[in-house]
């Protein structure tokens, strides 16, 4: 309470496992170490095939700034229009890494609802994703967020230079309720059970979490500045700058009950989802 001064410490590594393991093995418990997420690291201990010691679930969550929904797109210029032509036609789609969501969302498909989405990994990161798309190399990309899509080619919405083929997250997104979700075009319980699990921590968008373990007072206190200053109209004005819409946060406390329900995923469905994206034999 009061003036406290903050210190910014970029930790680098791994798409955010470093951060995390950092959190878990040294960073103090006190609430005074706060990490802050891209949502990768949220399921990855779920469904690593590497030796993990921590659930997510563990941690102490703080908070997260926005409720986020992915979509698969093509550029326009491609014949692939919709979701129900790449069922018929390969469609190839730029990957930035294993544990993206660019990587996993369109393997996760290919075994729920029976596309044919090509996935062409490596890309470094977004911009190389846009120029692969804008060179020919990918017909698009598959698992992009709709505030990164806005953040960074609000250009390409507003001239309509995408076909949108669906979006995943537990609900459409309000902008977009004309394209279908997959959880709707799932036909099956355990396929929807599947995707539930990779869609989920999208609902918890740029997360903030701090060690396990963390007093429980404490926590509230910390929770509870979190979505104070997110009704700081300074606040609020730069995040609408940079992101072209308001934050949409959620609570601590719902957070930590979403943690739970992902990490309460049943075995077998852990399994088959290691499974499917399990990296291919070069």
């Amino acid at each position: 309470p009061g003036e406290p001064n903050v210190q910014v410490q970029l930790m680098p590594g791994a798409g955010g496992v470093r951060l995390v393991e950092h959190l878990y093995q040294i960073a103090p418990k006190d609430g005074s170490y706060i990490g802050a997420f891209a949502t990768g690291p949220i399921i990855e201990p779920l469904i690593s095939t590497r030796d993990v010691k921590y659930k997510i679930s563990d941690f102490t969550a703080i908070g997260a700034l926005e409720k986020d929904v992915s979509f698969c797109t093509t550029w326009h210029a491609s014949p692939i229009k919709t979701i129900e032509d790449v069922k018929k036609t390969e469609t190839t789609v730029a990957g930035t890494g294993a544990a993206s969501s660019t990587d996993i969302f369109p393997l996760a498909l290919n075994a729920t609802l029976g596309t044919k989405f090509k996935l062409i990994s490596g890309y470094v990161g977004t911009q190389e994703t846009i120029m692969a798309i804008e060179r020919g190399e990918t017909d698009g990309r598959c698992g992009w967020g709709w505030s990164s899509l806005r953040s960074s080619k609000p250009d390409w919405i507003r001239d309509k230079k995408l076909n949108f083929l669906v979006q995943l997250g537990l609900e459409k997104h309000p902008d977009a309720m004309h394209i279908p979700l997959a959880l709707d075009l799932i036909p099956d319980q355990a396929g929807k059970q599947l995707m539930r699990v990779l869609v989920a921590p999208q609902n918890i968008t740029r997360p903030y979490l701090a060690p396990p373990g963390v007093p429980a007072d404490r926590a509230r206190e910390v929770r509870s500045a979190f979505m104070g200053a997110l009704k700081d109209p300074a606040l609020v004005a730069e995040f609408q700058k940079v992101m072209s819409e308001p934050p949409s946060p959620t609570s601590g406390e719902d957070m930590q009950k979403l943690l739970v329900e992902i990490y309460s995923t049943p075995p077998e469905v852990v399994a088959r989802l290691k499974a499917i994206l399990k990296p291919a034999p070069k």
